[in-house]
């Protein structure tokens, strides 16, 4: 696994994350960014990932309807998917993170249908340029982000993996534990984002480590699935800012390395271990 950290796409961005010893940058590119004028600069991106040695771990696109009222792709936005698939493969970067939203007056198994079909067209698409799809596990212009859905677009696309998010499966309710052991080998992007409820409502999204999801047990899922892809941190939390944030971000790096195993770690010889 690498360890890596949601930032921007400018070389300073870069810069930064490099200093924290962090491995790899996510791209959140999202509805209010032009992907056009991101593409432009794919080859500045891929060059200052090779100097400051950060890969990009993934690029994603959050907040954008791809379906219209009455259930056709939206050509803009597919536009937009596939101008960020060609940056990810451009750079390097090995997963492309997308939605698909709900359309009301369609039943819900036509709206699986429908998504079925627009994610197939992207894996198709991706596949030939390195890039594999997912679909982020949260609800924002989003309907693909629980066992239900899973169990009809992704049994019926193989190839169509998760960007999971515990925090998101915490706040509606779920086990989250059991949706890794159920879906882990599915999971090709991970966010580190930390979640605190008070009074039964929703508090903050504080750094990891600092809340109350079960890190070791998730780390134990993940390993049990063999995922080997970046844990992204998500600084998303309204009271951790400034220095106090920053102070988060150090803390949350350092926590969730503890439990990271290091990359030439062989196994004991010593017979009396398993």
């Amino acid at each position: 696994m690498k360890l890596g950290i949601i930032n921007g796409w400018e070389e300073g961005h870069f810069k930064a994350v490099s200093e924290k010893g962090l491995e790899a940058v996510e791209f959140c590119i999202n509805y209010n960014y032009d992907s056009a004028e991101v593409l432009k600069k794919a080859e500045e991106i891929r060059a200052n990932s090779e100097k400051y040695g950060v890969l990009v771990g993934s690029v994603g696109r959050w907040g954008m309807d791809r379906i219209d009222e009455n259930g056709n792709v939206i050509p803009e936005a597919l536009q937009h998917d596939k101008n960020l698939i060609d940056l990810a493969s451009i750079v390097g970067c090995p997963v492309y993170n997308v939605g698909c939203n709900y359309v009301e007056g369609k039943t819900y198994y036509e709206n699986c249908l429908i998504a079925i079909d627009y994610l197939k067209g992207l894996i198709d698409y991706a596949r030939d340029k390195g890039v594999k799809i997912a679909t982020y596990n949260c609800d924002w212009a989003n309907f693909v982000f629980e066992e239900r859905a899973w169990a009809v677009i992704h049994g019926a696309l193989p190839e169509l993996g998760i960007k999971y998010d515990p925090s998101h499966c915490f706040n509606r309710g779920g086990d989250y534990l059991k949706e890794l052991r159920d879906w882990g080998n599915r999971v090709y992007h991970f966010h580190v984002k930390g979640v605190l409820h008070v009074a039964n409502d929703g508090f903050d999204d504080p750094p990891a480590g600092l809340d109350e999801l079960k890190w070791g047990a998730i780390m134990t899922m993940l390993y049990v699935a063999d995922y080997n892809g970046v844990l992204s941190i998500e600084p998303h939390s309204g009271k951790w800012k400034g220095a106090k944030g920053q102070w988060g971000v150090d803390f949350t790096i350092k926590f969730i390395r503890q439990f990271m195993m290091p990359e030439d770690y062989k196994a004991s010889d010593d017979p009396y271990m398993p």
